[in-house]
């Protein structure tokens, strides 16, 4: 994986090859904006939450005290990181509201590209 401090200062990479595959940003184009000033400032362009109907739902989770979205995709997906992907799965724009009430159900979901799969 190149350094994510490449896409900062080689605007022409794509963020596809600066980021790791497992990252939500990971795909999403840079875009260049020109300030007065007459600065240029790279960014990442907005990502949009997919909807939870692009995801295959794998299995449920209800929410119990103490629990945090890091240490379920640990167990669930086998990575803290990947917590994002619960929150996809579950329509979150705040993905540490979703173990903010008990009993809550989960969806445990596949990635969304295997969900399209099928």
């Amino acid at each position: 994986m190149n350094d994510p401090m490449d896409l900062i200062l080689n605007p022409t990479m794509g963020p596809t090859q600066a980021l790791p595959t497992s990252s939500r940003y990971s795909g999403i184009d840079t875009a260049l904006l020109e300030t007065p000033d007459g600065r240029t400032v790279i960014y990442l362009r907005r990502r949009f939450v997919p909807p939870a109907s692009r995801f295959t739902t794998r299995q449920l989770h209800r929410v119990v005290q103490g629990d945090r979205l890091d240490r379920l995709a640990a167990h669930y997906l086998g990575d803290p990181l990947l917590f994002w992907r619960i929150a996809d799965a579950n329509n979150a724009m705040r993905a540490e509201a979703l173990v903010d009430r008990q009993g809550r159900l989960l969806r445990i979901a596949l990635p969304e590209a295997i969900g399209l799969l099928r």
